[in-house]
C-alpha cells in the first residue's frame, strides 16, 4: 500500500501533466517488456519489440541488474530532447549513490561502461544518451501519436471530473481501488510506502504501456509524481494500415473519430461511454464537440439521449476509411 499524506496546501498543488513524458512512457514500456505477465495479450508485442531492438539499446539492461532502475532515469519532461539532456546533466553524487543501490546484492559486477559512468566519464554519459534515444525511436516513436491522443482524452476526463466533483474525487477515480482516508491518499502497491508531501504537491501522469500498480517519483524539493496505468490496457499499435480510423483520428482525435465510426447505429451517451471506457461526462463532452461541428445530431429518447451521425459525418467517416 502506498500512502501519500496531504496538507491543505498540497490539495491546491495537484497538477495533471498536460502532455505525455517521452522518457517515462519509454520506461514503463520496458518495464512491461521485462515483467513477462499477460502473455496472451502482450506475448506477441514483446516478441516483436525484442526482435526490433538494436544493439545500441542493450546498455539499458545493465542499469537494472536486479529489476530496480536507478532513479535518475525518472524524468518527466514532455520534451524528449530536454529529458535526455536532464539525464545527462544528473549530479554525479546521485549517479554514484543510485548505481550502488541497484547493484548492491545483485550478485553481478557492473560492466566497464557503468564503471566509467560511476567515475564521471563524459563518454559514458553520451553512451547512455544514445541508448535511450534508440530505445525511444524503436519502441515509442511508431505509437507516439496514439499516446498523445490517449493522453489528451485522459486529461479531459480528469479535468471534467475535477470540475464537477472536486479534486478529491478526481484523485480516487484515477486508480479504481485507491481511496482517500482523511487527508491520506491510499493506492494499491505490493510494498508499503509512506510519503509526506509537506507542500510539494503531486503531479499526475498517465501511462499507456504499464498495467500494474501506480509508480512513484519522489525526489527532494519536487512534486511527487504518480505515474498510473490508463488507456485500454492492451498493446498499442502504430497508426497505420491496420487502423481504419487513423485518417479520421488525425483530424478529430482518436476518441471522437471512434465515436463517429461507432455511430453507424444510434448510441446513447452511456452506451458510447461503456464502449470507449469513458465516464459519461467525458463522452458527453466529445459528442457536444461533434454536434457543434455538424457531424452528429442528438435527440431525447425518454431519460436518455441518442446520437446519430449527420450525412456530413457519415460521408467524412466513409471517405477517411476508403482513402486509408
Amino acid at each position: 500500500m502506498i500512502r501519500i499524506h496531504f496538507t491543505a496546501a498540497d490539495f491546491a498543488r495537484v497538477r495533471f501533466a498536460p502532455r505525455p513524458a517521452p522518457l517515462q512512457e519509454m520506461n514503463t514500456a520496458f518495464l512491461k517488456l521485462a515483467c513477462g505477465d499477460d502473455p496472451l495479450l502482450f506475448g506477441r508485442w514483446r516478441q516483436r519489440l525484442l526482435r526490433s531492438l538494436p544493439r545500441t539499446v542493450l546498455p539499458l539492461r545493465d542499469l537494472v541488474p536486479a529489476g530496480q532502475a536507478p532513479s535518475f532515469l525518472d524524468v518527466f519532461s514532455d520534451s524528449l530532447t530536454e529529458g535526455l539532456d536532464s539525464v545527462r546533466a544528473t549530479r554525479q553524487d546521485l549517479i554514484r549513490s543510485e548505481l550502488r543501490r541497484v547493484y548492491e546484492g545483485s550478485g553481478s559486477p557492473p560492466p566497464p561502461w557503468l564503471r566509467d559512468l560511476y567515475r564521471g566519464d563524459s563518454d559514458a554519459r553520451s553512451f547512455l544518451r544514445r541508448a535511450q534515444q534508440a530505445a525511444f525511436e524503436t519502441a515509442l516513436r511508431p505509437v507516439w501519436p496514439l499516446v498523445q491522443d490517449l493522453h489528451r482524452d485522459e486529461f479531459t476526463r480528469h479535468a471534467l471530473t475535477a470540475a464537477e466533483h472536486g479534486t478529491a474525487t478526481a484523485l480516487t477515480r484515477l486508480v479504481g481501488t485507491s481511496r482517500l482516508n482523511g487527508t491520506t491518499w491510499e493506492l494499491p502497491a505490493p510494498a508499503t510506502r509512506n510519503i509526506t508531501l509537506n507542500g510539494r504537491g503531486v503531479l499526475l501522469l498517465p501511462t499507456f504501456h504499464w498495467t500494474g500498480h501506480p509508480l512513484l517519483g519522489d525526489h527532494p524539493d519536487q512534486p511527487v509524481t504518480v505515474t498510473y496505468p490508463a488507456g485500454p490496457g492492451l498493446p498499442l499499435t502504430p497508426t497505420g494500415t491496420t487502423d481504419p480510423t487513423a485518417a479520421l483520428s488525425a483530424v478529430l482525435g482518436r476518441t471522437r473519430a471512434t465515436i463517429l465510426t461507432l455511430l453507424t447505429e444510434p448510441h446513447s451517451t452511456s452506451a458510447l461511454a461503456r464502449r470507449l471506457g469513458l465516464s459519461n461526462p467525458t463522452a458527453s463532452a466529445h459528442t457536444a464537440a461533434l454536434r457543434a461541428a455538424g457531424l452528429l445530431t442528438t435527440t431525447r429518447a425518454g431519460r436518455s439521449v441518442l446520437h446519430r451521425r449527420t450525412e456530413v459525418g457519415a460521408l467524412l467517416a466513409q471517405r477517411c476509411v476508403i482513402h486509408h
